[in-house]
């Protein structure tokens, strides 16, 4: 599977496959992620991620098909990376082969992560690529566990 897996720039008519996988209800329910209605995900994506030259994204695809996307930012001192696969994608390596892509791009470490604690295979996937625990935060309701890829363990 990973041998189909690349990445390339996000075009514009990713958006639509994008927007419909955030609002996948077993996505949703894993990543305990609040789906953007579509107008606020249009104007998220064109301002924050594509129209914000530190944001460094990348389309998934598998076999040319658009898989999902991923995508560092910073927030504040810290650079963070985070990943949105199409449910047909799950199980399959797709996460893993487009991260480790993902990561020899991305070269800003440390580099940090936090997906719920409870969605088990996104921890798993990023602990593969050498993310270790560094504490818990809380995303609303939600407690979600932060990860981190480098040296820094003042998390």
């Amino acid at each position: 599977m990973s041998d189909d897996v690349r990445l390339r720039p996000v075009l514009e008519t990713d958006l639509e496959v994008f927007l419909e996988q955030e609002h996948d209800e077993e996505a949703v329910r894993r990543s305990r992620f609040v789906p953007r209605e579509r107008a606020a995900f249009m104007t998220h994506w064109a301002t924050r991620v594509l129209g914000d030259p530190t944001v460094l994204v990348r389309a998934v695809t598998v076999g040319g098909e658009v898989a999902g996307n991923v995508v560092s930012w910073w927030e504040g001192e810290r650079r963070f990376v985070g990943y949105w696969l199409g449910r047909p994608f799950w199980g399959r390596g797709v996460g893993t082969a487009a991260l480790g892509l993902f990561l020899a791009e991305e070269k800003t470490r440390p580099l940090y992560a936090d997906p719920f604690a409870g969605n088990t295979g996104s921890v798993r996937l990023l602990e593969r690529h050498g993310f270790r625990r560094a504490g818990t935060v809380r995303h609303g309701q939600d407690e979600h566990l932060l990860l981190v890829l480098g040296d820094d363990l003042s998390a």
